[in-house]
């Protein structure tokens, strides 16, 4: 007796392309890119899945603009660097273009870094920390100096 293939799997082969990518588009915001290779992984072919990604600009429901927003935001919120949040944007297939425009956006580094350190306090603990989070050196410095240890390394 032969097995069948998973009812997930014969899903998505016997389903239209435009809603596998509603599923996809269902539990959170993606980019076009993402979107775009969750339909290749899925065997949707190059044709089938430009149209999908026309419909779903042109509705709305894939908008990478939005997208870098959203992200670049929720890892800010978490205490992502800059570098942190352009890693995990380019990561996710958006132009280097719109990356730095959504970067320029947040709230400076130093800024952010003056809140980490209020909670955390000053010193080579925190400097690491914010090093582990993509802060560049220089605000990785700052908190060091500021806190009148000897700089790291």
């Amino acid at each position: 007796m032969s097995k069948s293939p998973s009812p997930s799997r014969a899903d998505d082969t016997s389903q239209g392309a435009l809603e596998q990518a509603l599923r996809a588009l269902r539990h959170r915001e993606r980019s076009a890119a993402e979107v775009d290779r969750y339909l290749t992984a899925r065997g949707v072919d190059e044709d089938e899945r430009n149209e999908v990604l026309r419909t779903l600009a042109r509705t709305a429901l894939v908008d990478d603009l939005r997208f870098a927003e959203m992200r670049a935001t929720s890892l800010v919120e978490r205490g992502a660097g800059n570098e942190l949040v352009r890693h995990e944007l380019i990561r996710a297939g958006l132009d280097p273009e719109l990356v730095d425009e959504t970067i320029a956006s947040l709230p400076t580094e130093t800024e952010r870094v003056a809140r980490i350190v209020a909670r955390r306090g000053a010193g080579p603990k925190t400097a690491r920390y914010l090093a582990g989070k993509g802060f560049s050196e220089d605000a990785v410095r700052s908190v060091v100096a500021d806190s009148g240890d000897e700089p790291l390394g």
